[in-house]
Formats: structure tokens, sequence, C-alpha cells
């Protein structure tokens, strides 16, 4: 009876550890897919964070170029708020109407464009 049991021990062991080498297997699959969804959601929240800020940047701008005199062209300065983001300000001058084209950059990469238009009242 003995040796029945010793030789039946020996191949549980064996399951045990198949078992355990599959539990880990398992769970490193589970652990790189989670990391990768974490880092895809981390990337996604800068580009938000950075489209946010692009488009309150953008808008404070259109609003100050709105309320200058009609000009044929305008100076644009980035707020001290806005480190690394850069303010391209395109003047299409028409028959008393201007089309004002901002884009925002923040390093290198285009972030936001924002058109609008300006008509002479006077």
């Amino acid at each position: 009876m003995l040796a029945g049991t010793s030789n039946k021990m020996k191949s549980e062991k064996g399951i045990s550890l198949l078992e355990v080498i599959l539990a880990l297997a398992l769970l490193g699959i589970i652990s790189a897919s989670f990391l990768g969804g974490l880092a895809t959601t981390s990337t996604a929240r800068v580009t938000a964070d950075e489209r946010a800020s692009a488009k309150i940047l953008a808008e404070g701008l259109m609003d100050t170029i709105k309320k200058d005199p009609y000009r044929t062209s305008y100076n644009v300065t980035v707020p001290e708020e806005f480190p690394g983001y850069s303010a391209n300000l395109t003047v299409t001058n028409g028959n008393n109407i201007q089309e004002l084209t901002f884009l925002i950059k923040h390093g290198n990469r285009d972030i936001l464009t924002l058109e609008s238009y300006k008509v002479n009242r006077s």
C-alpha cells in the first residue's frame, strides 16, 4: 500500500508544479496587458491635457486680437502660464473682413488650429 501511495504523491507533485508554472504564465500575460492599457491611458490623458491647454490659449489670444483695433497684422505673445507652447497667427485680409487662424504648437507638434473672423466696422 505504501508503494502505491509513493507513486501517487510523485504524480501529484508534478501536477502541482505544472499548475504553478501555468498560473505564473497566466499572471504574466494578464500583468503585461494591464500595464499596456495603463500606458495607453496615460498617453491619452497627456494628449487631452495638451489639447485643453491649447484651446484655452488659442481662445484667449483670439479674444485679445478681436478687442484690438482693425489692422493688417497683429502681435501675438504667449503668456508665461503656457510654457513650451507657441502660437502662430495667420491673417487673410479681405474687403473689411479678416480671417484669423491660430496654430498652437507644443514643442514641435501641432496641437490645435482655431479660425475666426474680424470685421472692420468703421
